[in-house]
């Protein structure tokens, strides 16, 4: 009798434990198939404690793209847990530094004009354009060449809706969902490497800047488009993705390599946490050749989702 009532005891206990953790799988694949609807391409990660949820996000999603970011809402109401970018701590001193640099940010250096740097073929383009906006570049920095091209006359970041990172921050923060930033930076920092890039350091960008804004607004459009049809190649060789990511601070020295490893590093470590973890990871970075999907495959992670 006393072994039939430990066995009866047993089943009593495992009866609602088994429910509770097939509720808990059910309800972590709820999530996933509620993120992956949203229409922002994302990568899963499944491990022995839980899952990651990979969110490849592009800056500046236009209106007209179909994606549907109250499903990432909701998918962010239930995570364990929240991971976004790097977070720049900029102070009044930085900003003052800003607003007082004068010309040392925005021009070339005294005495010099685009012609000094750009080869013909380069400086026919700029001319072409320059005619075409009725704009004058010759002394002006090649980075804020690129922005204005790429923000004024190609436009955009115009007539957009919030970034994957601005949906997850604001629900996650409505939720009390646990949120941190994969890495911070000072703002004092970015801007002695900004001071501190010759020139040179941004014709690609400028090239590319050109190359995006030649190419017209379609360039927008169809980057939005493949985004949400999980095209990752084709949102990756998209001239206005190809801009934004040869463009400071994405060229800066060590910038790249350090991001994809801290990026990598709070992956391994959301790996051993239960339940999920989402993460908002600039496509760039995680798409990219030895990007973070490349680095985490070596590792043996399976990783399921959009081919890359």
């Amino acid at each position: 009798m006393r072994r039939l009532a430990m066995l009866v005891a047993a089943a009593a206990f495992a009866a609602p434990l088994s429910a509770a953790a097939i509720q808990t799988a059910e309800t972590t694949e709820d999530i996933v198939v509620t993120a992956r609807r949203s229409g922002a391409p994302m990568w899963t990660i499944r491990t022995d404690a839980g899952v990651i949820l990979l969110v490849g996000e592009i800056a500046a999603v236009p209106k007209a793209t179909p994606w549907r970011p109250e499903r990432l809402e909701g998918a962010t109401d239930r995570a364990q847990r929240v991971i976004l970018g790097t977070k720049a701590k900029v102070s009044p001193g930085d900003i003052l530094r800003l607003i007082f640099s004068g010309g040392g940010l925005t021009k070339l250096p005294k005495g010099k004009v685009a012609g000094d740097y750009l080869d013909a073929g380069q400086m026919q383009r700029l001319a072409a354009l320059e005619a075409r906006f009725g704009q004058e570049y010759a002394r002006s920095n090649f980075l804020m060449t690129a922005f204005d091209l790429l923000s004024k006359r190609l436009a955009f970041n115009k007539d957009i809706t919030d970034d994957a990172s601005d949906v997850v921050r604001k629900a996650a923060r409505q939720s009390k969902i646990p949120t941190r930033p994969v890495a911070e930076v000072r703002g004092e920092d970015m801007l002695d490497n900004l001071f501190a890039a010759p020139p040179e350091a941004h014709i690609a960008c400028l090239e590319a800047a050109m190359t995006a804004t030649e190419a017209g607004g379609d360039a927008v459009t169809e980057r939005g488009r493949a985004w949400t049809e999980f095209d990752v190649p084709a949102v990756m060789a998209n001239p206005l993705e190809e801009a934004l990511g040869r463009c400071w601070p994405w060229t800066t020295d060590g910038f790249g390599p350090a991001i994809r490893q801290q990026w990598v590093e709070a992956i391994r470590d959301a790996a051993v946490q239960p339940g999920v973890t989402l993460a908002v990871v600039p496509l760039r970075v995680l798409a990219e050749e030895d990007g973070v999907l490349d680095l985490l495959q070596r590792e043996g992670l399976e990783i399921s989702g959009p081919a890359w």
